[in-house]
């Protein structure tokens, strides 16, 4: 892959700590490859864990990411420094199935 072609990502989480950087290809790599690799490097200890890629939203510059889409095709050309970190916010939200039962 040709290195214009890596881009570096860090996931903040809702605590403030984060998961990353990673470098990953803007042209191949999906938000959806993005959001699995969230889950299998979930930090322990926490207080809010995914178990599934659908209870992870990603948001960065200000629009939730769709799961189809490339992180090329998400990326905002303003706003990046040339070599920078693209720092993307990720929300959990639990499924309804579970929280439903918790509160039996």
């Amino acid at each position: 892959m040709p290195e214009e072609d890596m881009v570096d990502i860090k996931f903040r989480l809702y605590d403030g700590s984060d998961i990353g950087p990673f470098r990953c290809s803007s042209s191949t790599s999906t938000v959806d490859m993005l959001k699995q690799r969230i889950v299998s490097d979930w930090p322990r200890g926490k207080t809010i864990t995914p178990k599934v890629v659908n209870e992870i939203k990603l948001i960065s510059s200000g629009k939730v990411l769709d799961n189809n889409k490339t992180v090329g095709q998400c990326r905002t050309p303003f706003g990046e420094v040339a070599g920078g970190v693209i720092i993307m916010h990720v929300v959990v939200q639990p499924s309804l199935a579970k929280t439903k039962t918790e509160h039996r």
